[in-house]
């Protein structure tokens, strides 16, 4: 039997990717969901290598490699030769592919908008608290930083 806490990750997991899919869908937007992904953890993350970037991105090297060449193609990031080791790549984000994350989330972030229009006060308080608990936990702002107030 799953303990109360157990269940409070579980509900907050579960609903999280319905919001998600749900706001990808109402969008419209054909980008895949690898190419969001890739470039969020570019962003917490840079610079990576191909298999470091395919690794915590969850598809296997030769996907990334498509991905990569798609991204590069359209300038959404760049890359270069591993100082550390010449016979590797180094890969990470440009200020285009910045933009276009920033861009995308701020999409997501309107069409989810309507869904909270009726909370209140405390209910955004408490909210934003859970924000600030999970993005601390799992490094989902640039740099680890906090979520403003």
């Amino acid at each position: 039997m799953e303990t109360p806490r157990e269940q409070t990750i579980e509900t907050l997991l579960v609903s999280v990717n319905r919001l998600i899919r749900s706001a990808v869908q109402s969008t419209g937007n054909t980008t895949s969901t690898a190419v969001w992904r890739t470039l969020g953890i570019l962003e917490t993350d840079e610079p990576l290598r191909l298999g470091e970037l395919a690794t915590a991105s969850r598809v296997a090297q030769p996907t990334m490699t498509r991905l990569v060449a798609g991204m590069l193609a359209d300038g959404l990031i760049s890359r270069s030769v591993d100082p550390d080791d010449s016979r590797g790549q180094l890969i990470e984000l440009t200020e285009a592919g910045r933009e276009r994350l920033a861009s995308w989330r701020s999409t997501l972030t309107s069409t989810v908008g309507p869904l909270f229009a009726d909370l209140t006060d405390d209910d955004w308080d408490v909210l934003h608290h859970a924000a600030n608990l999970i993005a601390q936990r799992t490094r989902t702002t640039p740099n680890g930083t906090e979520i403003p107030a």
